[in-house]
């Protein structure tokens, strides 16, 4: 059996504050890069006589496959909620950048759970699998969702909402990692945004281009704004995603975000570009 696991896209991220538990008050607009096969990560499982996780894949380097491993945990929340062992032996091909900001460990996380769910058929409703997937990570609910959604809280709390299109946008990934912890620590050293929630949206129309751990993540990497600005120079309007070290821009039209996508793989071969929209 096999389950895709694509990328995330934070259109909108607002930090309100911090919690008194040390997490901070959330609210994103977040949207589900489903069928763009250079950013899904690809999870296959087979029933075996015990429980492995082999990783493959361009960005599988450096990510451990023990019981650190958020698709491992995933499996383990699924097995007590059994009340038994799911022996299989799964295979994770990474094409997600590691510490890029696009929820590569929380998709894996989701797809496991929905694995190991239909192939020992648990019967788990989507119901009983969001608590599990909110345990896991705040970004993990998300993916069992799919398509564009709200997340309050620490993110953990979702809400779908209506599809939003994707405009001509350029994903940009420069070969760096940005710790998600730093960054949200970094928040305090920088200071932090006036909060501003999220007005009612009509329908069709997109959240404001928005991400409040800009600043931070700059702080932390600044390497990071050597994106952004190749990004802006070229007619883009960059946003750094999640808490980087990936950025997103949109044009105004396909031609100017073609234009730039070659200008950007000229000057810059070691980037990761993708043209998305």
């Amino acid at each position: 059996m096999i389950i895709q696991a694509p990328a995330k896209l934070n259109r909108f991220l607002a930090v309100l504050g911090r919690r008194a538990d040390g997490y901070h008050e959330l609210e994103l607009v977040t949207t589900v890069l489903e069928g763009v096969p250079a950013l899904t990560d690809r999870l296959e499982g087979a029933p075996a006589e015990t429980f492995s996780l082999a990783l493959t894949g361009a960005h599988a380097e450096g990510i451990d496959a023990g019981e650190t491993n958020l698709v491992v945990r995933a499996w383990r929340l699924l097995e007590q909620e059994a009340g038994r062992a799911l022996p299989a032996r799964l295979a994770l091909e990474k094409r997600i950048p590691h510490g890029g900001g696009l929820g590569g460990g929380s998709s894996d996380a989701a797809a496991a759970l929905k694995l190991g769910n239909a192939l020992f058929d648990l019967g788990l409703t989507p119901q009983q699998l969001l608590p599990l997937a909110a345990r896991l990570g705040s970004d993990v609910p998300l993916f069992l969702l799919g398509g564009t959604v709200l997340g309050l809280g620490r993110g953990e709390r979702v809400l779908p909402l209506r599809p939003i299109p994707l405009e001509p946008m350029i994903l940009v990934h420069p070969g760096l990692h940005v710790s998600t912890p730093a960054v949200y620590r970094a928040l305090g050293e920088v200071g932090y945004p006036f909060p501003q929630e999220l007005h009612a949206l009509t329908e069709g129309a997109a959240p404001p281009w928005r991400n409040d751990l800009t600043g931070a993540a700059v702080w932390v990497c600044p390497p990071l704004g050597e994106a952004r600005d190749a990004l802006a120079a070229l007619g883009g309007e960059p946003l750094l995603c999640g808490s980087g070290a990936c950025w997103i821009a949109r044009f105004q039209t396909a031609e100017e975000r073609d234009r730039a996508t070659g200008a950007l793989r000229t000057a810059h071969p070691s980037w990761d570009i993708h043209s998305l929209g």
